[in-house]
């Protein structure tokens, strides 16, 4: 206890102190740790009682949170399990490097896998289990970076074979495997999206959060199932990825474990040069209730912090900054005696009889399978806590001179020969220098009958069957409601005036009360119930909380009470539009992770969803995600009063980027209803792998009757709403298309044309002029492959204009390339009105005055498109003008 004895040279009473640190040693000795961790939690609140401040300490010692004596021992063959990792890491480095020697600059990455293939290693061994009937299975988000790794050992378990390995990140004739884990590219395999940095780690803790949702509604038994998420120490830079842990924290999540790589590097250099960040992580997490499991350390460490009595080797590990850690693994063995062992007399000598290879053998926890199984052992035990495990690791390890914990080995993917050799005799891979001539970097499977590879199986065959491994479909179809049920929206409102958003509010009221598919819906909202008359759900359905409703609540007697319960059906998020979107995610994909089919209903401001979280909603994408986003008041004019950032003129165009994600701008009731119900059946009956964005206004208007047989129209984007039959030769005409609250402008402009300048118009509603264009590429793209056809295919646009007389002019609350992008398939001029420029505060007729998008500004482009076709004159359009009290100076809107 030479440590006791620094501590007690400036106490003012040393003997007293002594007496008590011995008192507390011999309750460790005889009753445990555990027991004086209780007598010293006793301790620090009769102090805190007494008034004294005791700050918290958010860290703990550098070194590892399990002593070495009360480490689980893994059951495994660690011989056979060092080899079958041997292979896998030579597997790895031979993809990245034969992808990077052939023309074409492939890429790749090889330091991240190194570094964590033990911590893979160890989980794919005796950890992960795989969907099978026994059990549900695990959920592995695995670090985007080490694909390579987890290709290598699905190529040892016969699963790809050397042609896809050999074809890495050569994906476009069909024969290779992606970069990174994709799900919409390698749909049997991938489970979970992860190379946008960050938004793994807050897709996994919702994901988490999901599984005790659906068992507290008891849509699913409770299991011992988790989460499993891999990270990099960098990555955690992103907001996302540490945004959410007080979620995981507050609600218990004990099926969620964070495993950090802490290589120490991020892709340009240290992550913390001058800094600890395990330290910083730990106290993070610690912070936000989470158990935090550090791996620093490997077991060739154990005797010599056995052997610090002086505890200055502990003294050493804190004081060191991780820029100096870097140093001593690059460096090697000399450099870390003299410049980290050599600071101190007493850690000197701790070292005096080893030699330099020796020391530079002192392994990191995160390489050492016996301290990663026992950390991952504690994970799977703990109870009513979400665990991080941050292992200590070396990027590039295994690389030597040519990147192991080099400032640039991130960027490292391709290797000499000599540095393919070290690679080769330091984990002894039976590959000659013959088979390595000419620049040769062969796989290597040791065969099927190999002990490896038996061993390899049986660990898997144990766990329920490989991984990763996806369910592409549910085994159950659910039947969507079918349209009838929504008939009183079908049906004109009268002279009841409603939102497209209170519409939609209806609908799902409509199918909430549906047997089959009600129990499956989760209405999500990030923290706008109220606003978007949703509230009326808190006490039907409740709001999911964990641990139920531990307060009355101060609207109690109010009929729309805010009701939380353990087995609510309502998801409200709090301000966080990134996680509710994870947590809608998640629910989005339950048909694939738990074979169980929920149709999530995620609500928000407009302006809130692709613009703040486009790189979630790819995420989703990619992971086949089903199910609805509801854009909110919508458009840069129906939203009056909000001001700038919150009016939307572009989500469509950011929605219509997505091939998978249909998006619609309904004007009416019967619109909202028809999108609903067609998309139900498109994602629960045909279980197709797309979800739906559909934007909202909060403008209250009556509703018409809907067209007979405009159901299919509004699916495809658009249909003749009113029309005037065929028209005469002399008569002058016009086509005006329009969505959204728009399209009743356009309405009202015909109305004006028609009773100031005798023209009359067709009015189009375009639901969504997304689905128009999709439909013209694809007629464009076949007409230009099939030269010879007899007969040419038509867009759709072009099949319902063609032959319709005059100009066509469209007006949304979008800016104008939305409906620009039908441009080529409109038959006849074409005049396009958006709300192109800054959004602003004031009245909804102002706001369309100001962007040009009302009746008169409508009327004015037909009367001027007319003009143009020489079937009007320019005093026309100057009548116009003056009529419409349009002012011609007023400043272009899209530059004030």
């Amino acid at each position: 206890m030479n440590w006791l004895n620094d501590l007690l040279q400036n106490d003012p009473d040393p003997t007293e102190t002594r007496e008590w640190v011995e008192s507390l040693k011999a309750v460790i000795d005889n009753e445990g740790a555990t027991r004086a961790h209780q007598l010293l939690e006793n301790m620090v609140e009769l102090t805190r009682r007494a008034g004294a401040h005791l700050p918290f300490a958010p860290t703990t010692e550098y070194i590892n949170t399990i002593p070495a004596h009360l480490e689980a021992k893994s059951p495994g063959d660690a011989a056979l399990e060092w080899r079958i990792r041997s292979i896998i890491r030579w597997n790895a480095l031979a993809m990245v490097v034969r992808a990077n020697r052939k023309p074409g600059d492939l890429g790749g990455h090889i330091a991240s896998f190194a570094s964590a293939a033990t911590l893979y290693d160890v989980g794919f061994n005796h950890f992960w289990r795989a969907p099978s009937d026994d059990h549900p299975g695990d959920l592995l988000y695995i670090q985007g970076h080490s694909s390579p790794g987890i290709y290598a050992r699905s190529f040892l378990e016969g699963r790809l074979n050397e042609s896809q390995l050999d074809n890495f990140r050569m994906e476009v004739d069909g024969r290779g495997i992606s970069s990174y884990p994709h799900p919409w590219l390698m749909p049997d395999y991938w489970q979970t999206p992860t190379v946008s940095m960050g938004l793994g780690p807050i897709a996994a803790i919702y994901q988490a959060r999901n599984w005790k949702y659906l068992e507290g509604r008891g849509l699913m038994p409770k299991t011992d199932r988790k989460v499993w998420c891999f990270l990099g120490d960098g990555e955690t830079d992103e907001p996302e990825s540490l945004g959410a842990i007080s979620v995981a924290g507050r609600e218990g999540l004990d099926n969620l474990v964070f495993v950090i790589n802490c290589n120490l590097q991020r892709l340009d250099g240290p992550v913390r040069g001058n800094g600890k960040i395990i330290q910083e992580l730990e106290g993070s997490f610690r912070g936000a209730g989470w158990n935090v499991l550090k791996v620093v350390w490997g077991s060739y460490w154990d005797p010599l912090l056995a052997r610090d009595t002086s505890g200055m080797l502990k003294k050493l590990m804190m004081e060191t900054v991780d820029g100096e850690y870097q140093n001593c693994k690059a460096f090697g063995g000399k450099y870390t005696r003299d410049n980290f062992f050599g600071k101190y007399p007493e850690t000197a000598a701790l070292v005096a009889n080893m030699s330099d290879d020796d020391i530079w053998r002192l392994n990191r926890g995160g390489h050492d399978p016996h301290k990663v199984y026992a950390a991952y052992d504690a994970a799977m035990k703990t109870t009513g806590q979400p665990t991080v495990i941050l292992a200590k690791t070396v990027k590039g390890y295994g690389m030597g001179a040519a990147g192991e914990a080099l400032n640039p080995t991130h960027q490292t993917k391709k290797l000499d020969d000599e540095a393919v050799r070290i690679f080769r005799d330091r984990f002894n891979i039976p590959v000659t220098d013959a088979q390595l001539a000419d620049g040769a970097v062969p796989f290597y499977h040791p065969g099927d009958k190999s002990p490896e590879i038996e061993y390899l199986h049986e660990r898997r065959k144990a766990l329920g069957g490989f991984l990763p491994q996806r369910r592409r479909k549910s085994t159950q179809t659910l039947e969507a409601p079918k349209l009838e049920v929504f008939d009183r929206l079908l049906k004109s409102s009268g002279d009841r005036e409603i939102s497209t958003t209170m519409a939609f509010v209806q609908s799902l009221s409509i199918v909430l009360r549906d047997k089959q598919v009600g129990p499956r819906c989760v209405p999500i909202v990030a923290d706008e119930a109220r606003t978007f008359g949703m509230e009326g759900m808190f006490r039907q359905l409740g709001i999911y909380a964990p641990q139920g409703q531990k307060y009355k609540p101060v609207d109690r007697d109010q009929l729309m009470y805010y009701r939380e319960d353990a087995a609510g059906q309502v998801l409200e998020e709090g301000i966080t539009e990134c996680g509710a979107f994870s947590s809608w995610m998640a629910a989005a994909t339950s048909y694939s992770t738990n074979d169980l089919p929920m149709l999530p209903f995620y609500i928000y401001y407009s302006m809130f969803g692709f613009q703040r979280i486009g790189d979630s909603a790819w995420q989703a994408a990619d992971m086949r995600a089903r199910g609805f986003l509801l854009g909110a008041t919508a458009g840069r004019t129906t939203l009056n009063g909000e001001g700038l950032q919150h009016e939307d003129g572009h989500s469509h165009l950011l929605a219509g980027a997505i091939p998978n994600c249909r998006a619609y701008d309904p004007t009416f009731a019967f619109e909202v209803a028809v999108i609903l119900q067609h998309g139900m059946q498109r994602m629960l009956e045909e279980q197709r792998d797309e979800y739906y964005y559909i934007t909202l206004m909060n403008e209250n208007y009556a509703h018409p009757d809907m067209p007979e047989g405009a159901a299919d129209g509004i699916i495809k984007g658009m249909y003749l709403l009113q029309g005037n039959g065929k028209p005469k030769k002399s008569e002058l005409r016009v086509q005006l298309l329009g969505s959204g609250t728009i399209l009743r402008e356009a309405i009202a402009a015909a109305e004006l044309l028609d009773k100031d300048f005798g023209v009359t118009a067709d009015i189009w509603s375009c639901p969504s002029f997304t689905e128009l264009r999709r439909d013209g590429f694809d007629a464009e793209r076949w007409n230009r492959l099939n030269p010879e056809a007899k007969t040419p295919r038509k867009a759709y646009v072009t099949e319902l204009l063609e032959g319709r007389q005059g100009p066509a002019i469209a007006a949304t609350d979008y800016v104008r390339a939305f409906a620009d992008q039908i441009r080529a398939f409109v038959p006849m001029h074409y005049t396009v009105l958006g709300t192109d420029g800054f959004g602003r505060s004031d009245t909804r007729a102002n706001l369309r005055r100001h962007f040009e998008v009302d009746r008169f500004h409508i009327a004015h482009a037909a009367i001027a498109a007319l003009a143009a076709e020489g079937k009007m004159t320019g005093k026309d359009v100057a009548r116009a003008i003056k009529q419409y009290k349009i002012d011609s100076e007023k400043p272009n809107p899209v530059t004030v």
